[in-house]
């Protein structure tokens, strides 16, 4: 039997099957990842109770509900409390010279809260940590959750634009800075974490007191959150790196029969009659049920513009 020459198209299928497979790989760096997305959520619900008490310690219930009974009354010139998801915590201390100096920091607990203590910090470590943390929603979504993990030492560059941007719009991502902006996942997420906080809704305006101990606390939230950021990173290097050496493999293959020989050999089972039987979208084609929604997929040609672009949607999320 004369063997099937490998191309593009077989190369690209393997590729897929095999990538998937070890993307699901229970690898030790798979399994920190994970360990350290759900010690992040631990974290977020311990430090977000701490966070209530310590607010409202300052911003008594009591008084909350006394001014917005006076806002009621009297309107805008009693508008003076607001919901917030940020805030400056800070403690008393002494500094290198002995003097009394107080040591604050910026605690976000916003999906896109910043990961080290700066109101205006790295949008990139916030994006990073936002798709990584609602990972498998983006895949199921066409999304690429991966895109920053994958490009991290490169310049920007419009593939990397194209896929953060699509994930920060799947995701909701507020276009601006206000608290209220953000839609869908994000707006879900954030709505959790919001506190009443009395005086300017500009949470850089006002420092709220708290112990060292409970500041402690806060900074040991902060860094489960960087965590997620620094395994999933970690996971997806490794991932890289087999990547890279597996493209090379089949970039030298002459024929399909040596493409399967290697998937094989790393333990994942391919028929080659089934890739020969599969078009570009992976589908296998002459199972019934496929093959006659093709057939009518072909019908009905007449597109309105919207069902043109729709379609043209799907397509390029299909190659990506």
């Amino acid at each position: 039997m004369q063997k099937i020459r490998m191309n593009t198209e077989y190369r690209n299928k393997l590729f897929g099957r095999i990538k998937d497979v070890f993307e699901k790989e229970d690898t030790q760096e798979r399994q920190a990842f994970m360990e350290a997305r759900e010690n992040f959520n631990l974290q977020q619900k311990s430090a977000f109770e701490l966070a209530r008490q310590v607010v409202e310690r300052s911003y008594p219930p009591e008084d909350v509900a006394t001014l917005q009974t006076f806002k009621k009354k009297y309107g805008d010139p009693c508008d003076v409390v607001a919901k917030d998801k940020c805030f400056y915590f800070a403690y008393p201390c002494k500094d290198e010279e002995g003097k009394d100096t107080t040591w604050k920091s910026h605690f976000d607990f916003g999906l896109y809260g910043n990961l080290n203590g700066n109101e205006y910090g790295s949008n990139e470590e916030q994006e990073h940590f936002a798709h990584a943390y609602f990972r498998e929603e983006l895949k199921e979504g066409g999304c690429n959750p991966d895109i920053i993990a994958q490009q991290s030492g490169k310049d920007n560059n419009p593939h990397k634009t194209k896929h953060v941007d699509a994930n920060n719009h799947f995701l909701g991502k507020s276009s601006g800075y206000s608290n209220d902006r953000g839609t869908g996942i994000t707006k879900n997420f954030d709505g959790q974490f919001f506190l009443d906080v009395i005086g300017t809704s500009h949470c850089r305006s006002r420092a709220i007191a708290c112990s060292k101990e409970e500041y402690q606390k806060f900074e040991e939230w902060r860094t489960a959150k960087a965590n997620v950021v620094s395994t999933h990173q970690t996971w997806i290097d490794s991932l890289q790196k087999q990547f890279d050496q597996l493209k090379i493999g089949l970039k030298a293959y002459r024929y399909l029969s040596e493409g399967i020989e290697l998937a094989k050999e790393l333990g994942i089972e391919v028929e080659e009659a089934e890739l020969i039987r599969t078009n570009s979208t992976g589908l296998t084609i002459y199972n019934p049920s496929n093959l006659a929604n093709l057939i009518k997929g072909m019908k009905n040609k007449k597109q309105t513009r919207e069902e043109k672009i729709l379609a043209r949607k799907k397509y390029e999320a299909s190659l990506n």
